[in-house]
């Protein structure tokens, strides 16, 4: 099972890339399934929210249209303890497959222009991230995974964070998600953002492993047609290495399982035929 776990398109503020487009290219690639996962991002200085309508329009029309590669209605929640009310609502209202819960911004305040890091220590800022994570978790379950869990360190101008000061908050996560049988992803566009480690890092991979997770998904964060599915190959190598057997697609927001080795064979055997 070839499929990508998160995808964005032009329902996406910050992509421009139409979704039939990404469907053709994912065709093209010979994957088996897609799923789009939306920005929605309540709290912000603007909200920016997919138009749902629309959004679930194409994704039957797309569905209908190419029978070749399965498509799967899904969402990136950028959640805040703020905000938490507004994602419920959202997610009452329609029939998604998959939720990624992911932090982009604490208090309103954004990672990308510095204005949350500003006036904290590089350790305050991270534990601060973590916890807002944390605190999500404890009072919102209608999620499937954990977006890009150390994502903040793309945006960490004083360079890569130790695990060691934050891995009570981080262990507390990772255990309080395999409780309440939710997953983590493995985010690719740490190849892209030029990182020296996977995202979530290694550590916290292995981590996850020996609490006992297994649900598990990978996605490219695409948002360009050279994003699709893009490092697949090198990132399943390491997932292998730490131990994983299996990962996940998703469908009314339960997990399917699927062998690891069966994908990475599948990538090797579509690479070597190119």
């Amino acid at each position: 099972m070839f499929a990508d776990y998160h995808v964005h398109s032009s329902f996406s503020d910050d992509s421009t890339y139409p979704m039939e487009k990404e469907i053709q290219h994912a065709i093209a690639l010979k994957m088996d399934e897609i799923c789009f996962c939306e920005h929605t991002d309540y709290g912000m200085r603007e909200n920016q929210v997919c138009d749902f309508y629309a959004y679930f329009q194409e994704i039957k029309r797309c569905q209908k249209k190419y029978p070749a590669i399965t498509i799967k209605a899904g969402q990136e929640f950028g959640m805040q303890r703020h905000t938490i009310s507004q994602y419920q609502d959202t997610f009452d209202k329609y029939p998604f497959d998959f939720i990624i819960l992911s932090c982009h911004q604490v208090n309103g305040l954004e990672f990308w222009n510095q204005d949350f890091q500003k006036g904290k220590t590089q350790a305050e800022y991270n534990r601060a991230y973590y916890e807002e994570i944390y605190a999500v978790m404890q009072n919102y379950t209608d999620y499937s995974v954990l977006g890009h869990l150390d994502a903040i360190k793309r945006d960490d101008k004083c360079g890569a964070y130790p695990l060691e000061p934050v891995k009570d908050i981080i262990e507390k996560i990772l255990r309080l998600a395999i409780a309440s049988g939710k997953g983590i992803e493995v985010n690719t566009s740490s190849f892209r953002y030029h990182l020296d480690d996977l995202t979530p890092c290694k550590e916290i991979l292995k981590l996850y492993h020996d609490l006992g997770g297994t649900i598990l998904t990978i996605g490219s964060d695409s948002h360009k047609e050279e994003h699709l599915a893009a490092h697949f190959l090198e990132t399943i190598e390491e997932l292998l290495k730490i131990g994983f057997k299996s990962y996940c697609t998703f469908e009314q927001m339960k997990p399917i399982f699927y062998p690891l080795r069966s994908f990475y064979d599948q990538i090797i055997c579509q690479d070597t035929s190119n």
